[in-house]
């Protein structure tokens, strides 16, 4: 029993360590997305500040230029996160029916514990009444 209550440890702990990964996803993810709408505002900023805002004019601000590369690979990187999310929920569903699983053969186990305990006090009740039955006859 003692290395049944370590597997549905071992379990929950890593069902806790995939959900501890899908929130670093997230959160990444929610970063990310921050950071390219603020370049997004900043890079309207610039363009207004000098009047182009057709990336393949000649004077168009250097900044914006870096700013819209910046803002593309960072769109990029949450593309590739979500992909990653959705692998870590996939491995998230399968942690956690294995610990479902464990967690049902400990209960069966438990509960066919509990018939066998119940079992063997049902027959020594029928023993001490047998024997009082025996008893009280012969008397």
């Amino acid at each position: 029993m003692k290395s049944r209550e370590t597997l549905i440890r071992l379990k929950k702990f890593q069902v806790d360590d995939k959900r501890r990964k899908m929130a670093q996803i997230e959160a990444m993810i929610a970063e990310f997305e921050r950071m390219a709408a603020d370049l997004e505002r900043e890079i309207r900023l610039e363009q207004d500040r000098a009047g182009i805002h057709d990336p393949a004019h000649f004077a168009y601000p250097t900044y914006a230029k870096a700013a819209i590369g910046r803002r593309e690979n960072l769109k990029c990187s949450a593309e590739e996160l979500r992909s990653q999310l959705e692998d870590a929920k996939t491995a998230l569903a399968e942690a956690f029916e294995d610990l479902k699983k464990v967690e049902l053969l400990d209960e069966r186990d438990q509960l066919r514990e509990r018939e066998a305990e119940n079992t063997a006090e049902q027959a020594e009740i029928d023993a001490v009444a047998l024997v009082r039955a025996r008893g009280g006859a012969a008397v």
